[in-house]
């Protein structure tokens, strides 16, 4: 089977269509990821790329061959595919989505029992080597049956249920789908809220007609942007494409960073309950542990990846978990990531306080300054390692701990610098107590990553 390894990445398959993702790659994955699992039953979802349905229809033949029956789920965002895996007890699942990649890629996102991710540490490389070596298990007596399964209403029923949408003000609200899932179910979940909506980009279309998929790109929020400042909206909403994260712009048209999102929504959960578990990322902001401690909650700090998020969580019991990437967890959601859950806690959060986003996030402006994730690209990986030890011994005298990367902490400013999982990239996460500081230490760290 002539299968491209380069799209197996840390977390999930992806690639150009059809170069590289292809039927014949959905095929061997589909038998392979079966045979891997030793799945019964497995669960299978699409995203609204035009080449999702032939990759569906190649992957599921795959695990039908391998004598597992395969429930179709059809067009849906990539988190109710763990809604459906875990909810209905599957041993597995997959969405077809490249996420929030340009219109020429697309993948896939594997989980096992109770949507436990599949990743380059666990279940992607042996699936890969099983391909590469055609070491199948022979095709079974009984090939699997397929049958569909709507649970669009069971799902927005399940997001719904972690607020309390009577105490919702009606807000004014800019949503942008980005011709992506979010144009299924944010429709469903809006209609059981008081909110005034402006709807950008609802139509699901895979050639993304207006804008990638990808708000965490500035020309991507241009439109989001321009619409809240002239609705004068309370807060913006954006989702990516398969929709399993959302982004927030606040009423001044400011994009709003994953470091104070996890803070806030921290916030909304300590709220109702005092002294729970919060996980969040090395690179993130002192924000979110000072506010989990200020609510006399458990801050833990952890290693990115979802991987490793969801772990710790069950580990822990933690009720939260949030990433600077846009990427929050939740407890009661089977431990999963989830892109409409967060939307809801911060309309809850700001009905509840009687405050704008913009308003809710001032205090945390006025004492956090961070660069964002800064990328350098190496001339190759055999660069990597040394200017580790490089900024290292620069910064000896610092707290130092190699949790993922480098991290170096002193009393009024901090920094991890972390190589790409997939190239010869340093990325570069720093915050310091004051705009100035933040700005000379950003410039000479970065000196270092780049002499």
């Amino acid at each position: 089977m002539n299968v491209n390894r380069d799209i197996f990445k840390a977390y999930d398959v992806r690639g150009v269509y059809p170069g590289e993702v292809n039927e014949e790659a959905a095929r061997g994955i589909g038998a392979a990821f079966v045979a891997y699992l030793k799945a019964r039953r497995i669960a299978v979802g699409r995203d609204m790329r035009l080449s999702s349905p032939a990759l569906a229809a190649a992957f599921i033949d795959g695990a039908t061959s391998q004598g597992a029956d395969v429930v179709d789920y059809g067009m849906i965002p990539t988190d109710m595919i763990y809604f459906a895996v875990a909810r209905d007890k599957h041993d597995g699942g997959v969405q077809i989505t490249a996420s929030h990649n340009p219109k020429q890629y697309n993948g896939m996102k594997m989980v096992r029992k109770e949507a436990f991710p599949l990743s380059g540490e666990e279940g992607l490389l042996e699936i890969r080597q099983m391909i590469e070596s055609n070491e199948f298990p022979p095709p079974a007596e009984r090939r699997g049956l397929v049958t569909t399964k709507d649970v669009l209403d069971e799902y927005v029923d399940h997001v719904m249920s972690f607020i309390d949408p009577s105490v919702i003000r009606p807000f004014n609200v800019v949503l942008d789908a980005g011709s992506g899932m979010g144009g299924l179910v944010a429709p469903k979940m809006f209609e059981r809220l008081p909110c005034k909506t402006t709807r950008l980009c609802f139509t699901i279309d895979g050639r993304f007609p207006n804008h990638e998929a990808n708000p965490l790109i500035e020309e991507n929020r241009r439109d989001i942007v321009e619409r809240v400042v002239a609705e004068k909206a309370d807060v913006g909403i954006a989702w990516d494409g398969d929709a399993d994260r959302c982004f927030f712009i606040d009423g001044t048209g400011a994009f709003v960073s994953g470091d104070f999102v996890t803070a806030l929504l921290a916030e909304a959960f300590l709220l109702k309950h005092p002294g729970a578990t919060v996980i969040y990322d090395l690179r993130a902001s002192h924000a979110v542990k000072d506010t989990v401690e200020r609510y006399k909650g458990t801050a833990l700090m952890n290693r990115v990846g979802h991987a490793f998020f969801k772990r710790r969580m069950r580990e822990t019991n933690a009720i939260f978990g949030g990433e600077v990437t846009g990427h929050y967890y939740f407890r009661d959601n089977f431990y999963a990531d989830n892109g409409f859950i967060p939307a809801l806690l911060m309309l809850e959060l700001m009905s509840k306080k009687g405050q704008s986003l913009h308003d809710l996030l001032k205090p945390l402006a006025s004492k956090y300054f961070i660069s964002g994730e800064i990328n350098t690209k190496l001339k190759s990986m055999d660069e990597v390692a040394p200017k580790l030890d490089l900024i290292a011994a620069q910064y000896a005298d610092g707290h130092q701990y190699k949790l993922d990367g480098l991290s170096v902490e002193y009393a009024d400013w901090h920094f991890n610098v972390r190589p790409s999982n997939t190239e010869p990239l340093l990325r570069l996460n720093l915050e310091a107590t004051a705009a100035d500081k933040m700005a000379a230490k950003r410039d000479e760290v970065l000196g270092l990553i780049r002499s």
